[in-house]
């Protein structure tokens, strides 16, 4: 049994035009990540939420509809909060009850973290001032002509800062989630997670790149 026995919130941000992979990916890990401890025995760990502005369904940038489970109103102080990227993130750079939002939860919250272009959002609200951070490679430029963020790196799956985890695009959420489990129940369960996820990543046509 894990020695850390709080039981905490993690809360993924949604918002229409939201990339899917960027909040599914980590989705899958954190929810793995207390099956694992069902089949050691233990209870789980932690609740996924799914938080939208209203509380409504969101339609994502490649058409999949995902519920909410709750809305900005009557979410509960997360533990570690977790915005995606995607085309909708240009749009919610000037959305202040977004924006409010963010900075309200990340007062309390162990963890701050975005995937992909969920950096400029968090950049917008404030919470990137004089921390390095990462984006998708495509977006890199024009996070730095923002100046949100002290150092934008490239090149990089995630990085952290103090209590801020920024990760590039897409699939570099899912290692950036699992890095996060080790952070919150050790390397081992971290690995375990990884293993029942079949995580091995071997992409074709590497050789042609």
């Amino acid at each position: 049994m894990s020695s850390d026995t709080k039981r905490r919130q993690i809360g993924l941000v949604l918002f229409d035009d939201a990339e899917e992979l960027d909040f599914v990916g980590p989705f899958e890990v954190f929810t793995m990540a207390n099956e694992v401890f069902g089949h050691l025995g233990d209870e789980a760990r932690h609740e996924v939420l799914l938080i939208s502005e209203s509380g409504k369904p969101v339609r994502c940038a490649k058409g999949m509809e995902i519920a909410a489970t709750h809305s900005f109103a009557d979410a509960p102080q997360l533990d570690i909060l977790l915005i995606p990227g995607g085309n909708g993130t240009r749009r919610e750079e000037t959305n202040q009850p977004m924006l409010d939002f963010l900075k309200a939860q990340a007062k309390g919250a162990e963890w701050v973290t975005s995937v992909c272009t969920g950096s400029l959002v968090l950049g917008a609200a404030g919470l990137t001032d004089g921390k390095r951070v990462t984006t998708h490679w495509a977006f890199v430029p024009d996070l730095r002509k923002r100046g949100y963020a002290g150092e934008v790196l490239e090149a990089i799956r995630y990085v952290r800062d103090g209590n801020l985890v920024t990760s590039a695009g897409v699939s570099a959420g899912i290692d950036m989630a699992l890095w996060l489990t080790g952070q919150l129940y050790g390397p081992d369960h971290a690995r375990l997670t990884q293993k029942a996820m079949e995580y091995d990543p071997a992409p074709p046509y590497s050789a042609a790149v």
